[in-house]
């Protein structure tokens, strides 16, 4: 009996140090939550939000742009611009340098500035010599491009991007590869994300970004409609742009 009193008063001891220790780490009525499911969107959407802090002490940068970009069905030939952009205010200077046809135009932007249109020479516009102020919607713009000169840019780049990944990462429908790869004499991250169903595409099915390794900064992008039956596997290239000889804060 004393034996069986002392086993008693030891095992009451344990259940109140237990209570204790579990009391100190949950507070009555809190609940822990459960371990949110990672996903394969979890690094790239960890990498581009570093790119964004990093573009965040960028006041300026100038490169040369090759863009590329199918527009109406019609994949257009590339062209090489002589492209410089300005943090604040937002402002732009596009000089192309090829193809032939579009070489000499040239178009320039600053927010805020001449009633926030854009000054523009180009060849579109036959009968005029000279600049012209052209209204950044301006439907003869969009027949060579996808994207208004106010969606210009790696900030609008890593923007739109995060936007896309971040909605579709809780559905679970991507597919994401990794790998090294070496660009413009630049150490890079390949980042090939994949929508396995429309839900989860955004913009298009699959893209395929180059993020220089120090920084996460994207140096290239080429985005991929969905595969059609006999088709180009992978899908058809929607536009790619690189940016090249990137220059960081030069005083523009």
């Amino acid at each position: 009996m004393r034996s069986n009193s002392k086993l008693a008063t030891l095992l009451a001891g344990l259940f109140v140090w237990c209570g204790s220790a579990s009391a100190q780490s949950q507070p009555p009525g809190q609940v822990v939550p459960a371990r949110a499911e990672l996903s394969p969107l979890d690094q790239p959407i960890a990498w581009l939000q570093g790119a964004e802090r990093n573009m965040g002490a960028v006041k300026d940068y100038k490169c040369t742009l090759l863009s590329q970009e199918r527009v109406k069905g019609e994949l257009l030939p590339q062209n090489t611009i002589d492209f410089r952009m300005k943090a604040e205010p937002f402002s732009v200077s596009m000089r192309w340098l090829a193809p032939d046809k579009s070489r000499g135009q040239e178009v320039y932007y600053v927010d805020g500035k001449n009633q926030n249109k854009m000054r523009v020479k180009s060849p579109i516009f036959p009968n005029v010599v000279g600049f012209v102020s052209v209204d950044v919607n301006d439907p003869r713009v969009l027949q060579n491009s996808r994207h208004t000169i106010k969606e210009a840019g790696l900030g609008n780049m890593i923007d739109q991007n995060l936007k896309y990944w971040t909605a579709a990462r809780p559905l679970g429908q991507t597919k994401v590869t990794v790998a090294d790869y070496k660009f413009n004499n630049r150490d890079c991250i390949r980042l090939e994300v994949t929508a396995l169903t429309p839900q989860a595409s955004g913009y298009c099915c699959r893209s395929i970004i180059y993020l220089e390794k120090e920084s996460k900064i994207p140096m290239r992008i080429e985005n991929y409609d969905w595969p059609r039956e006999k088709g180009t596997p992978g899908g058809d290239l929607i536009e790619s742009f690189s940016y090249v000889n990137l220059q960081f804060n030069v005083g523009l």
